[in-house]
């Protein structure tokens, strides 16, 4: 699936489970929300912090997929084609920061 396709599937879930689109000052809220899920899972799990009993069955994928979710949402009421914008950006990346990454020291 590419990400044309997965906006369709969230345009087409919205439309006939979820009635309509939050706001976007909602749905920039519940971005804020389950990306600090993710954050909890991975600090959690892989940081130094302990894992709470209640969050070690916590699904790492389903959290990230929540935020995809939601950034689809927003791209979709917001007129925004992410397949797109990730391409420009993905091509702009690679030009930017090829030479960049490759000469840096640190991460050798």
């Amino acid at each position: 699936m590419n990400i044309e396709n997965a906006q369709k599937q969230v345009d087409d879930w919205i439309k006939n489970h979820g009635v309509r689109y939050f706001n976007e000052l909602t749905n920039m809220a519940q971005l804020t929300e389950e990306v600090g899920e993710v954050a909890r899972i991975i600090a959690r799990r892989y940081g130094e912090q302990s894992e709470k009993e209640s969050d070690k069955n916590k699904d790492l994928g389903e959290e990230l997929a929540d935020v995809l979710f939601v950034v689809l949402c927003l791209a979709n009421q917001t007129g925004i084609n992410l397949q797109d914008a990730f391409e420009k950006k993905l091509d702009l990346k690679t030009k930017r920061d090829h030479e960049r990454h490759h000469k840096n020291q640190k991460l050798k």
